[in-house]
């Protein structure tokens, strides 16, 4: 049991110059990840070939996954160390507080935290104690006789019974902080050996837990910003502390990954982090599921559902694969960095809420010369993030090759919950006015962070309803973008390209002669009585012929399309893709336009 006196003399420093040696050891491993991921992948992929490339990748990519478990982990020990010395700090200052009352007062502190004070009114004795004092204990004060001093008025004594019960508490205090601390820091640790597993990963997220839990009087998730616009959070932490901002980047990781207005490579090593986290869990999931079983069975009554697929569908067997599916595609995204020199990848939000959700740049969108936002539209979720990843790294190539001496960066934004049904989600508007706010906030946030509207070239591309949520994101708030690109698109609910706040002159259209998409958006469901949907009150296809971008007279740039159907504008060296290239390049004048 802690006395006083060691409370009184403790040097709490120690574990502060502990939690910076903890502190360096977690940068310098994020920083060594990041140089595995952006200086060290992509020379393999010209240097190497056969099994040498691909063991020298696998080695790679573990050792990358190494890096970022130290960071992550080594980031929970400091925050932990500076929340124990902060919170036994806190402690010994109201412990020498009253310490210093007593001394003040003239008071005497027992060995045992009782307190001997003098006598203002002369009374008898008390056994035990001298001529003219009186003693009191914590919870228990004892006075000369019973009941004397509140007789008499001693004001002494109520004076020391409060500095007793001070100091009883300061220490009862450090003792409850040094045994919640101790439990946590005996769990901190990781097996032996150089391969993290899935295993070490989901007790890194339980570790995360328990820290949040112990360390929230210190580092609190209610200190981030809630709500917010993305200059208030830029403002929030350009005010932290560079060990405040590495603490709570490795505490709080999905919140500060999910914070528009802060740097891509504080979210980009945030977000990793719950990707990696996540992955585990859901692998291991599935795995508790057991083998998926035959989906479908023959039977004496013919080919029916597999009932045992379907209690393992029910369990969650098929959404766990989408949500693997879709991670592995972000993944696959990493080891692509240095293919015919695409850069590296910055995860810029992550999570797996509802069909779940990614936003993935190529190149730093923070130091872009050129910056292109990509939001596709119905089906659009973390399971398909394959081909949409796969375009905008198509998109990247074009554009930095039309821009030498320029660097490009091209985004994913797979942001918001879009329509999962061409015939029953699409033709609703609620989707697109749900997730306007989110797409403007992102690109505001993408803004801030680059350092205002003219540091960058910013285009906005839309495929199908992507088109559909950008119309209403540009007519309900100023879009900070540059050039608005739109492929397929069945229509914005505006009525003309200068209601989209860029200007005529900087909206393009291209719709393929093949693509059904915007002739269903302008006439084919035209004549369809819908009715209101249901969650804004908002007429959708009620019977009305509204115009859209690929009409001449909506006012918008309408491209030369060499593809067909309306999956095929990213096809690799169409004049489609070309197009939309030159646009994000600032490169109008390569623009080949529909004659």
């Amino acid at each position: 049991m802690p006395t006083w006196q060691q409370l009184r003399d403790a040097k709490f420093h120690e574990y502060e110059d502990a939690a910076d040696g903890w502190g360096k050891v977690s940068n310098r491993a994020d920083a060594a990840r990041i140089r595995v991921d952006q200086e060290m992948s992509g020379p393999i992929h010209t240097t190497q070939k056969g099994e040498a490339q691909t063991s020298a990748e696998r080695d790679l990519t573990q050792l990358g996954r190494n890096y970022q478990y130290l960071h992550a982990e080594c980031g929970l020990v400091r925050t932990t160390l500076n929340g124990l010395a902060s919170e036994l700090s806190s402690a010994q200052r109201k412990l020498k507080q009253a310490l210093a009352d007593a001394a003040d007062l003239k008071f005497t502190v027992n060995g045992d935290g009782s307190v001997e004070y003098p006598q203002s009114t002369v009374l008898p004795m008390a056994p035990g104690t001298s001529s003219g004092t009186g003693v009191a204990k914590p919870g228990a004060p004892v006075p000369l006789l019973p009941g004397a001093g509140e007789a008499n008025g001693d004001p002494n004594k109520g004076k020391a019974e409060d500095i007793a019960e001070r100091i009883s508490q300061a220490v009862n205090s450090a003792i409850e902080i040094d045994n919640r601390y101790a439990k946590v820091l005996r769990e901190l640790k990781a097996p032996d050996g150089l391969a993290v597993t899935d295993d070490m990963l989901m007790d890194e997220a339980h570790d995360m837990g328990d820290v949040q839990k112990t360390v929230g009087t210190y580092l609190s998730k209610d200190g981030i910003p809630q709500g917010k616009s993305p200059a208030d959070n830029k403002k929030w932490w350009d005010g932290l502390t560079q060990e405040q901002r590495e603490e709570y980047q490795t505490l709080y990781p999905a919140e500060i990954g999910a914070l528009d207005g802060l740097p891509s490579v504080i979210r980009d090593s945030a977000n990793r982090t719950v990707l990696d986290e996540a992955h585990a869990d859901v692998q291991h999931k599935l795995d508790q599921l057991g083998p998926e079983p035959e989906k479908q069975i023959v039977t004496a009554a013919g080919i029916i559902t597999n009932p045992e697929w379907s209690t393992w569908d029910a369990l969650g067997g098929s959404k766990y694969k989408d949500q693997l599916k879709g991670m592995d595609a972000v993944r696959s995204r990493f080891d692509q960095t240095g293919i015919d020199g695409l850069p590296p990848a910055y995860v810029l939000g992550f999570d797996l809420k509802g069909n779940g959700h990614v936003i993935l740049a190529n190149g730093n969108p923070d130091t872009a010369d050129n910056t292109a936002v990509y939001v596709p539209g119905t089906t659009a979720r973390l399971a398909g993030a394959q081909g949409d990843i796969a375009r905008m790294a198509r998109t990247w190539k074009e554009a930095n090759a039309m821009s030498p001496g320029e660097s490009t960066s091209t985004i994913t934004w797979i942001g918001y919950d879009a329509p999962q049904d061409i015939i029953t989600d699409s033709p609703r508007p609620s989707y697109a006015y749900n997730a306007a706010p989110t797409l403007n906030h992102f690109l505001d946030g993408l803004q801030t962070a680059q350092g205002g509207p003219e540091a960058s070239h910013t285009t906005v591309i839309g495929h199908s309803y992507g088109t559909t949520v950008i119309g209403v994101a540009a007519k309900e708030h100023h879009i900070a973008a540059d050039d608005i690109v739109v492929a397929g698109s069945p229509g914005m609910l505006v009525g003309d390209a200068s209601d989209l706040g860029v200007g005529k002159d900087h909206v393009w259209s291209e719709a393929a002669s093949s693509d059904p998409v915007p002739y269903i958006g302008r006439d084919f469901l035209g004549g369809w009585k819908w009715g209101v949907d249901t969650y804004h009150g908002i007429p959708y296809n009620a019977g009305y012929i509204q115009t859209i971008p690929s009409d001449e007279a909506f006012g918008a740039h309408r491209m030369d399309v060499n593809t067909s159907g309306h999956s095929g504008y990213w096809d690799e060296g169409s004049q489609s893709l070309k197009n939309q290239a030159a646009v994000v390049a600032g490169r109008y004048d390569k623009v080949q336009e529909d004659n």
